[in-house]
């Protein structure tokens, strides 16, 4: 009995993680059901919803009740939007679809973080009320909800996830779904609820009333995918991260300057393989299921430029960034009001959480040379607002990760390294070369710039960048005597580092003759080999396991 009330109640430690016995036991058991129903579409998404909505609650305890709102409110706003298409009161009820999913956003992931600001900003003293909490503890009893505001697992992924819907629809790109629940599985679809990747609903919508079907070929690259997913984040994430990363990123000083550079490529690479792990997990256990996500990675760390990084990093957000930001404020073809409103609101929020009244001076004499150039050099108006689009897009991008100033420095980082790259790559006399030199050093570069903003990435605490620069610049110590140290305390650590990016720098073409050679094998072979791949990832690293990175945000 007690197992059972472990199974069917809420306790954070007990999440059903992709790395957990319980998520497979849970994944068993829902394709055994899965199979009986498969061919009555309405139930399979009834069914596959309310999973869905157990898995989430499993992860997330109440917030479930959260979600469940937002999927009533944003199916009857979808409904209404089409209803309404082409009129007045149609684009109202988009404004107002769009301004709910962004309150609550805004609520569960940056109350603290602007109350606190406008708090030390005016000296005054007000406290955040969870007023949700407060009116489910008087509708289902005290202590049935924590009064502090917490941050519901996935709410950025599930919210861009409604934000598309309703966008699309109001673009006539799709249609609103036909009833509730095809809706509610779009969104609740457990594999991708929580980390992404960020489906769109004219991707996924079409699938639900599409006949199952798995190959023997899909099946092999399904428990490929999930085998790979499960290596990356066990070994070349969490493993590294325990053993090596967190210790000297949590304490630099103790370190010599160089194990510091080493332990920020190592967070590279596990950033990398927690992410691209989980998405490989989903992307294969939907696959078991009959249903297609998009690619999420796409060998990022071969990347020539910051340009294509970004193309092949973290995918479904960068394209939902240009199709519903970027694109919208003008592109690279025009301004619109969009484009002033946001750098207001942008440089305002800076201001608010770092007190420099010099921004407004700063932001006042940009926007006058702004205006003097866009008067009297026609030139200027396409570049220009291309790249003040391109920079408030990164910038948004950082803050989608949480709300602290050093995301807003990271996004803007990477926003200023696109802009010059726009420009450099005009006059580059390495653009076009094949030589295999010249690929190097550009990877490696692109390599370096993206792990040294990363430093904001990790470091929670404004001013600990610079204060972990200073300390790689004091103790940059590389005598032999002290690499022979390092090298004996964290030698199976760089056998792995290095191992994780070689394999990630293979040809692509050799991984795919890899996974066609794997499912030429008999099933039982494969389920064989599986078992025995994952009993040994479980059995070296066991003690290790750290939740999945994007579940913060």
């Amino acid at each position: 009995m007690n197992r059972l009330h472990e199974l069917f109640s809420w306790q954070q430690q007990e999440s059903l993680l992709f790395t957990r016995l319980d998520f497979w036991l849970f994944f068993v058991l829902v394709m055994a059901v899965f199979v009986l129903i498969h061919k009555r579409f309405l139930l399979r998404s009834i069914f596959l919803t309310g999973v869905s909505l157990f898995f989430y609650f499993k992860t997330s305890g109440n917030f479930v009740l959260l979600l469940g709102f937002m999927l009533l409110f944003n199916y009857l706003i979808g409904l209404a939007v089409q209803n309404k298409e082409g009129q007045k009161s149609g684009k109202i009820f988009l404004i107002t679809g769009l301004t709910i999913n962004l309150l609550g956003l805004f609520y569960f992931k940056y109350a603290y973080f602007f109350t606190d600001a406008f708090n030390a900003q005016f000296g005054t003293h007000f406290n955040v009320v969870n007023q949700f909490a407060v009116l489910g503890n008087e509708l289902f009893g005290k202590g049935s909800f924590v009064e502090k505001i917490l941050v519901p697992v996935g709410v950025s992924f599930f919210t861009f996830h409604n934000i598309s819907y309703l966008v699309d629809i109001s673009r006539k790109e799709i249609k609103a779904a036909r009833n509730f629940f095809d809706y509610a599985f779009y969104v609740t679809y457990f594999p991708h609820l929580i980390a992404g990747p960020i489906v769109r609903a004219r991707d996924f919508i079409p699938q639900i009333g599409q006949p199952y079907q798995l190959s023997k070929y899909e099946f092999s690259w399904a428990l490929w995918m999930i085998a790979k997913g499960l290596l990356k984040k066990l070994v070349f994430a969490d493993y590294i991260a325990v053993q090596f990363i967190d210790k000297v990123l949590d304490a630099p000083g103790s370190y010599p300057g160089f194990v510091s550079v080493l332990a920020m490529f190592g967070y590279s690479l596990q950033i990398y393989a927690d992410f691209s792990g989980y998405t490989d997990m989903a992307i294969g256990v939907s696959k078991l299921m009959g249903f297609n996500l998009l690619e999420n990675f796409n060998s990022p760390y071969k990347s020539l430029s910051v340009a294509e990084f970004w193309r092949r990093w973290h995918k479904s957000l960068s394209s939902w960034l240009r199709d519903y930001l970027y694109i919208p404020l003008g592109g690279n073809q025009k301004g619109t009001i969009g484009t002033g409103i946001l750098t207001a609101v942008i440089l305002g929020f800076l201001y608010f959480i770092t007190g420099w009244i010099e921004l407004w001076y700063t932001y006042g004499i940009l926007l006058t040379l702004y205006l003097l150039l866009w008067r009297f050099w026609k030139a200027f108006r396409t570049f220009a607002v291309r790249d003040l689009n391109l920079l408030i897009t990164m910038v948004v991008g950082g803050l989608w990760h949480g709300a602290s100033q050093n995301f807003v420095i990271w996004g803007a980082m990477n926003g200023a390294a696109l802009i010059m790259y726009n420009y450099w790559k005009r006059i580059s006399p390495y653009e076009q070369s094949n030589s295999w030199l010249v690929r190097f050093w550009r990877i490696l570069f692109t390599l370096s710039f993206i792990t040294f903003t990363r430093i904001w990435f990790r470091l929670p605490e404004s001013d600990q960048p610079l204060q972990f620069l200073e300390i790689i610049g004091t103790k940059f110590d590389l005598s032999f005597d002290v690499w022979w140290i390092v090298w004996n305390n964290f030698w199976v650590i760089f056998c792995l580092m290095i191992l994780g990016y070689i394999t990630h720098w293979l040809p692509q073409s050799w991984k795919d003759k890899t996974v066609l050679f794997f499912s030429k094998w008999p099933m039982p072979l494969q389920g064989f080999a599986f078992a025995l791949a994952v009993f040994i990832m479980y059995q070296a690293v066991s003690d290790t396991f750290k939740a999945f990175v994007y579940f913060q945000f």
